[in-house]
Formats: C-alpha cells, sequence, structure tokens
C-alpha cells in the first residue's frame, strides 16, 4: 500500500514499513516538516491545535504528532476526541499558528492521516503544500535544545465552543426549531459525531435516536456516507417515525440526510437544500467543485445570483468562494461551507442551518426534496495506461465537442443542455475519472460511456 502523500496532508494504512504506510517515522517526519513550514512562516503565535477521531489507532498517531512538535518548540494546545470542522474553528478562536487534524476522513478503520491546518484554520495552500513534501524529502529539520522544548495542553472545550458558535449563527434559528419538537436518527459511524451531533441536537431541542454513535473507531460499515452503507439507517428512520435522519462521515465535515420514508435525501442535495435556505435570506453568489451536481446554479439562478465552479478539492472551492465572496459553497460530497463562520466543510453547520429550513417550510424532508431539479450523477472510472499522456487525449476530446460549453480549468468539463461530464486525472491513482450527470441515470451513463469510449479509442 502507498502513503499518499498531497498538499491537503498524509494519508495511509497503518501498519507496514515505512515509506508505504503511515508508520511512526512516517508521522515524525511529515510532522516535523509541518512544523519546519510554520516555522519559517514567522507567526505570532506559537501553538499548534491538534485533535482526532475515534479511530483505533488515532492515541498512538496523536502522541507522536504531539511529541513532534514539542520537540520542534511549539506549544501544543490537545483538543482530543473532536471533529475536523471544531480544530479549523479551534486554530480561529485560538489565533493559533496551525493546526493538525488525525483523521483518515470517510476511509476505513485501518487508515489514519494527518490533515493540515494553516493559521486561518484552513487546509494548505497548493504552494505550502508542495513545500511541506519538498522539506520531507530533503529532512530540513532542526529540533530545539531542552530548555526551548514546547508545552502541552489538553482542552476539550472547544467542542463545546464550537457548538455555541453554531447556535449563535444569525441563520440558525433555535427556537423555532425548538418549537418544531423534530425527531431525528444519527448514524455516526462510532465516531465523533457520536457525541458532537446528538449534543448539538439536544441543544435545538430534538429528540436524537442514535445509531452507532459509541465513538470506539469500530465502524460498523463502510464510513462514507453514501447511499449502499445507509440501509441501518434507512430502516431505523422508518421503523422510529423519525422526521428524517443524518449520516457524518468520522471526522464530522460531510453530511448525508435519509428522508421520512427511507429514501435518500441524495448526498449532492445536502449542499443544494441548504443553499436554498441561504440564499433565501441572504442571496449572494454560490460555488461548489466541477463535478457536483447542476441543481446548485439552478437554485442559484432561482434567486438571480450567479453561480461558479471550481477546480475539486476542498482548497480550490475556498479559493474560489473568497475570490467571488461566496455566501454559501461546498462540495456534492454533503460538504456545506458557510464563511459565515469558517471557510471549512462542517457537517454541525449544515444540520443546524436544515433544521432552521425545515422548521420555517413546515413541509416534509421529502417534499423539500422534490422540489429542488432531478439529477443523477453516474461516476465511473477507467486505468490510464502508463504510456498515455492524458493532456493529448483530453485536447482531442475537446475538439470533438468544441460548440458545446467547455471547462479547461481541471481535465476538462463539457456541459451539454442536457446534462455534463467532466474528465479528470485522479491526484491519487493511475486512474481517470468520468463523472456524468443528467436528468436519469439511463441518461447519465450513456453520456458516460460515450466519453470513455471515444477516450479508449485514443489509447
Amino acid at each position: 500500500m502507498t502513503l499518499i502523500k498531497s498538499i491537503s496532508g498524509i494519508r495511509g494504512v497503518v501498519g507496514g514499513s515505512v515509506g508505504s504506510s503511515l508508520s511512526p517515522l512516517d508521522i515524525v517526519k511529515y510532522t516535523a516538516s509541518y512544523a519546519e513550514l510554520i516555522r519559517r512562516k514567522r507567526s505570532v503565535s506559537n501553538t499548534i491545535i491538534i485533535g482526532r477521531d475515534a479511530r483505533i489507532s488515532g492515541k498512538m498517531v496523536s502522541t507522536f504528532v504531539t511529541q513532534t512538535l514539542i520537540a520542534y518548540g511549539f506549544n501544543v494546545i490537545d483538543i482530543g476526541l473532536t471533529t475536523t470542522p471544531t480544530v479549523e474553528v479551534a486554530v480561529k478562536f485560538q489565533k493559533a499558528a496551525g493546526g493538525i487534524i488525525i483523521t483518515a476522513s470517510h476511509n476505513n478503520g485501518d487508515w489514519n492521516a494527518l490533515k493540515l491546518l494553516n493559521h486561518h484554520g484552513e487546509f494548505l495552500s497548493s504552494s505550502d503544500g508542495e513545500k511541506l513534501l519538498i522539506l520531507a524529502e530533503r529532512d530540513e529539520f532542526s529540533f530545539v535544545k531542552s530548555d526551548s522544548l514546547g508545552s502541552y495542553v489538553f482542552d476539550d472545550s472547544f467542542n463545546d465552543q464550537h457548538i455555541e458558535h453554531i447556535l449563535s449563527l444569525e441563520l440558525v434559528n433555535v427556537d423555532l426549531v425548538k418549537k418544531s419538537g423534530f425527531k431525528v436518527v444519527v448514524d455516526a459511524v462510532n465516531s465523533t459525531g457520536g457525541f458532537m451531533v446528538p449534543k448539538l441536537l439536544e441543544k435545538m431541542g430534538v429528540k436524537c435516536v442514535k445509531l452507532f454513535c459509541e465513538p470506539n473507531g469500530n465502524f460498523p460499515h463502510n464510513p462514507e456516507p453514501l447511499a449502499e452503507h445507509l440501509e441501518d439507517l434507512s430502516n431505523l428512520v422508518v421503523k422510529s417515525g423519525a422526521d428524517f435522519g443524518i449520516a457524518v462521515d468520522p471526522d464530522v465535515d460531510r453530511l448525508a440526510l435519509v428522508c421520512e420514508d427511507g429514501s435518500m435525501f441524495g448526498e449532492e442535495y445536502t449542499l443544494v437544500t441548504v443553499a436554498d435556505y441561504i440564499l433565501s435570506k441572504n442571496p449572494g453568489s454560490t460555488v461548489s467543485n466541477l463535478s457536483s451536481t447542476r441543481a446548485l446554479r439552478d437554485v442559484t439562478n432561482h434567486y438571480s445570483c450567479e453561480y461558479q465552479a471550481s477546480s475539486v478539492g476542498e482548497v480550490n472551492v475556498v479559493n474560489k468562494m473568497k475570490e467571488i465572496n461566496a455566501v454559501i459553497g461546498g462540495e456534492g460530497n454533503g460538504g456545506v461551507i458557510y464563511p459565515s463562520s469558517h471557510y471549512g466543510r462542517d457537517a454541525l453547520i449544515g444540520i443546524a442551518l436544515f433544521l432552521s429550513q425545515l422548521a420555517e417550510k413546515k413541509l416534509s424532508v421529502k417534499k423539500i426534496r422534490d422540489s429542488y431539479p432531478n439529477y443523477v450523477i453516474s461516476k465511473n472510472k477507467i486505468v490510464l495506461p502508463e504510456h498515455i499522456e492524458l493532456d493529448s487525449v483530453l485536447l482531442e476530446i475537446q475538439k470533438t465537442y468544441k460548440n458545446e460549453k467547455i471547462s479547461v480549468i481541471d481535465g476538462l468539463k463539457i456541459d451539454f443542455l442536457d446534462g455534463w461530464v467532466h474528465i479528470r486525472k485522479s491526484n491519487t491513482e493511475p486512474i481517470v475519472r468520468v463523472y456524468a450527470e443528467s436528468h436519469d441515470l439511463e441518461k447519465a451513463s450513456g453520456i458516460a460511456n460515450k466519453i470513455i469510449k471515444q477516450i479508449k479509442n485514443l489509447f
């Protein structure tokens, strides 16, 4: 298994040889690289925030991260079991020099990772990520002497601070939600959402039925919140007579919803429905990445506002949001980014805003979902032969569709009247991703299969 090194962090299976897994030596190496990068920025602060999800390996990884930062002279505030967005806001609250989240997000439990933040509590920029990887290869580390070692403090109060911050947001209508008497089922895949989501719901007066909410790191199913992994949640929503169901990934930055009849709201539509609510109160620009549903554009246009697409990746979405001063944005994987709070995907904020919308509309979750344009995405991948240069292949495809609307900011995206196709090389695997969307799966698959055939003919 290869250790995945990218600008967004370091990710790998725990257990294995150095350089091909997230071994203790690799943890120290990349934490030291991060510490060196932050040191060179000469931040006013000397504090780094760390936190972790509930993976079994989390405590071990956290120990190596902590001691490496202390050896570099940084003061560590360890907020313990928490969520990715909580670490992000903690960096902001503390005006810290940066943060490290120990989580492999939606990967299975044998994986772990270091997600790396700057002093804004946002993921490292492309240029900083590249600098970090160069530092790691050159081993340019300089640890401090014993009289300059950093300090360590454990402070898990940031979990409550994060929730109170969410409840204080202008468009989170706590009083109206409390009056609505909602009942919700929560599947937190036995990670930190298991206590953070129920705590938020309790504060909003929502009755919570817990499913897989013990934060022990024993994931009962694939932790990615996709329809095929949420059958137990869907069944319990119906059986318990709940208003809807909530599924989050292990680090609680992705949010999926289940309607009261057990049907999937659709992870792509989490951002769409939250954006609908935000735009109804505060019209403005919206952003999602090129591989996200067209429904966000349609909803944005309904409010006579501007929609723009970014390259795939949270950093790219955030950069585009800042560029056009977007009021809401995110990704079609259930990632809601609400800049009135912070520039990071936050399932907890998504939940609070959705509950506020639901209380105001006084409609069922199913009726809200049915009110949006219906699109279906067909997700496909093809193996890229080593001798093939993808850019030349995409150029030929682009020529074929020169009369359509084209974007080349991230691979190639072609917009048709009845759908779109996005072709891009994976950052982590020797494959080409071919995503297509239309009004039903047959049409979407048809668009994708046609493009895949054309691509293979060019191999």
